[in-house]
């Protein structure tokens, strides 16, 4: 079978993939007049359409939109071939994006035991809010926190997640003792700007919503942190009372630097998922991790169904 021109292909995917023809040639470098010559050559090439321009705005053709995901796939293998060849060595390293406080409360301390497994693996953590993009960039899996709508990746829930109020135990004494959800108006509520959950129902409101205490403390005031795990070491530190979770608080919750002043605990909708490219999740040392991590968890939730026993 004769295959059309790959620079052809190629500026095809990118056109559609921005439906821009000044953005698809930014990224390949060249003109947006050479875009659209190679779009027009690939559609004289097919004998279909690929491309309909409306008014400002491209739409894809039902070829196109046929095409185009198994296009996509096909450039990010020939990618990582070309990444094999260039590289003398088995690929060694193994680039990992997930959310800075998951990595330092729950990856972290757990990732001696995957090296311990894999020594032939170097894992690379790239700590980041952002939201990569897997297909196009040199990460190999990511590690999310979300409703589980990733297009075009493969994915796969890690951990469910639930949220209680914690503190340092020092805050269980004093003058004004946690003893009940009322005494936390004696206390410095500690916030994380960074949350999944939208202003009208952040993690303290949506607490005390749950738990029918609204109006039982100033939510508005308290000092405030960028990540999570910055606002459990100031709790620890015994600076106030802050919202953690399950996953996050899991570890010093063990060690008994930190104790839920309260039983209640509240499900959120968002969960922990592992997303990899369709080409990456075929790379050894990718399903290796994947499979470490997924035991990890499973393990997990063994342990809290004993402790619950």
């Amino acid at each position: 079978m004769r295959l059309p021109s790959l620079n052809a292909l190629r500026a095809f995917e990118a056109a559609a993939r921005h439906l821009s023809l000044t953005r698809a040639a930014e990224e390949l470098r060249v003109t947006p007049a050479a875009v659209s010559h190679q779009v027009k050559a690939l559609e004289e090439d097919l004998g279909v359409p690929l491309l309909r321009r409306v008014r400002r705005e491209f739409f894809l053709t039902d070829a196109a939109q046929a095409g185009l995901p198994a296009l996509r796939e096909a450039f990010d293998l020939l990618g990582e071939a070309v990444e094999r060849m260039r590289n003398e060595q088995p690929d060694r390293q193994l680039m990992i994006s997930v959310l800075p406080s998951f990595a330092v409360s729950w990856l972290v301390p757990r990732l001696s035991r995957f090296q311990a497994e894999h020594p032939e693996i170097d894992v690379r953590l790239d700590t980041t809010d952002r939201v990569v993009d897997l297909r196009r960039e040199a990460i190999d899996l990511g590690i999310r926190f979300g409703a589980g709508d990733y297009p075009g990746l493969e994915v796969e829930q890690l951990l469910d997640e639930e949220i209680f109020p914690v503190c340092s135990p020092a805050l269980l004494e004093g003058p004004h003792p946690l003893r009940t959800p009322e005494d936390l108006r004696h206390h410095s509520l500690l916030h994380v700007d960074w949350t999944p959950f939208v202003e009208e129902t952040s993690d303290w409101k949506l607490w005390l919503m749950a738990a029918g205490l609204e109006g039982v403390a100033d939510v508005s005031r308290g000092p405030r942190f960028s990540h999570t795990n910055l606002a459990l070491q100031a709790a620890v530190h015994g600076q106030g009372v802050v919202i953690g979770s399950r996953a996050l608080a899991e570890d010093d919750l063990a060690a008994g630097r930190l104790v839920r002043p309260f039983g209640m605990s509240v499900p959120v909708n968002f969960c922990y998922f592992v997303v990899t490219s369709p080409a990456g999740a075929r790379l050894p040392k990718v399903a290796a991790f994947k499979d470490w991590l997924l035991r990890e968890a499973a393990g997990e939730r063994d342990r809290d169904r004993t402790a619950g026993a």
